[in-house]
């Protein structure tokens, strides 16, 4: 074992995300090299999700992650001290052993991951290999769904569905970006001459936040855009209904387009959905533990060559995508690194959804940092779609941009993903 891959020092410290919300930096170090990692954090979080420590109290409005900066420093520092940065699956299960919790309350879940991602781009650097191919062995360029038109509790307007996405798939990812940053300037004056220059400020993700009040409003103009831009065909739409915010347990009933609906129901404005626009990609479209719906809708979206996806209803955990698999609740995984605390168990959550022939999308969250990981990630991964926001905002850029360098660092091996 070369000295030069044994973790000799970790620094943690307390930075800011890009909705000026405290985050978990981490800092690896052995005898010679340095890495660093970031750990993002969700405003539409699912209750399923690994635990995030905050501190509570005054300070940053209760949002401060003192103590689990404070974990990592002392905690986790002492264990991994003397671990190889390329043993991941050793380090990983190690904190989480440590942890104890089944959520990871007892370290935090956002102290674990900082040491986690940290690892795995230490170990890139000491090997010196790129990220994406320590990460897995694909050389898959993805589609990249980009948020730009915000509801729900991503926007302060009455449209329910939190995000509409463009994914442009052009013949390369240049191509694919090139083409959805054109139609996000189109959608931006579509935007301005109907509902006024005020409604172009953008949102968390880079998304465009109009006083849309209904679902199919958002599509037209969305579709309208697409066309105008001169790309009808090549741009398909993906819609995160992120339905637990406007579900209620106790009426059994969503609140959609101003009225209350069943499940049954909704699944109906799905179908006509499907039918009449360009939708390839439906996000949790029900309620998280509400399951009865769920299997109709995955099989009139399959006849239709349209995925439904389990962000919330499945929070990237094994245990849950297993039940998904058995009630057949939908067919595609949303990937978040930090739903479920490490990038082992991360790892392990897209294999299986991969091995049982489900889509699987990388993304963002909406308090972000420059760190480009799940960039990397999603190419190592050989996924194939990614959702890191709008061709907006410099920490949703970090990871767009971040995928053009890998392109071209590829060269003739890149092949571009099929929607």
């Amino acid at each position: 074992m070369k000295t030069d891959y044994i973790i000799r020092k970790l620094r943690a410290r307390e930075i800011l995300d890009s909705r000026g919300n405290p985050t978990v930096e981490v800092d690896l170090f052995t005898k010679s090299h340095t890495a660093r990692a970031a750990v993002p954090s969700g405003a539409s979080t699912g209750i399923h999700e690994a635990m995030e420590l905050r501190d509570g109290g005054p300070r940053y409005g209760g949002k401060g992650v003192r103590k689990a900066v404070n974990n990592a420093n002392t905690k986790i520092s002492k264990l991994v001290n003397g671990m190889d940065c390329r043993k991941q699956k050793s380090l990983d299960n190690a904190m989480i052993k440590l942890d104890g919790t089944y959520n990871k309350a007892g370290l935090g879940a956002n102290a674990i991951l900082g040491v986690s991602l940290a690892a795995a781009r230490l170990a890139s650097i000491t090997k010196n290999k790129p990220l994406y191919s320590v990460l897995g062995k694909e050389t898959l360029m993805p589609v990249p769904c980009m948020n730009i038109i915000n509801g729900g509790k991503h926007a302060d307007n009455k449209l329910p569905f939190q995000e509409f996405m463009i994914c442009p798939r052009g013949r390369t990812f240049a191509d694919s970006l090139r083409i959805g940053a054109e139609t996000y300037q189109v959608l931006k004056k579509e935007i301005g001459k109907k509902y006024g220059k005020d409604s172009t400020n953008v949102g968390d993700e880079g998304g465009f936040a109009p006083n849309i009040k209904k679902v199919e409003d958002a599509l037209k103009i969305v579709t309208l855009a697409i066309r105008k831009a001169g790309y009808e065909g090549m741009v398909k739409i993906a819609i995160d209904a992120a339905s637990s915010e406007f579900y209620s347990a106790k009426k059994k009933q969503y609140y959609v387009d101003g009225k209350w609906m069943s499940g049954e129901v909704l699944t109906k404005l799905y179908e006509r959905i499907m039918d009449g626009y360009p939708v390839f990609s439906i996000e949790d479209p029900f309620d998280q533990d509400d399951f009865a719906p769920y299997p109709e809708l995955t099989k009139q979206a399959k006849k239709r060559k349209v995925q439904i996806v389990g962000d919330d209803l499945l929070v990237t955990n094994p245990d849950r995508i297993k039940l998904g698999l058995e009630q057949k609740l939908c067919n595609a995984l949303l990937l978040k690194v930090n739903q479920i605390g490490s990038l082992t168990e991360a790892k392990m959550a897209a294999k299986l959804a991969m091995d049982n022939g489900w889509k699987v999308m990388v993304s963002h969250r909406s308090g972000e940092t420059t760190d480009s990981f799940i960039a990397d990630l999603v190419v190592g991964l050989g996924t194939g779609q990614i959702k890191s926001g709008a061709p907006c905002r410099s920490e949703r850029l970090a990871k767009y941009n971040q995928l053009l360098r890998i392109e071209e660092e590829l060269g003739y091996k890149a092949k571009m993903s099929r929607l």
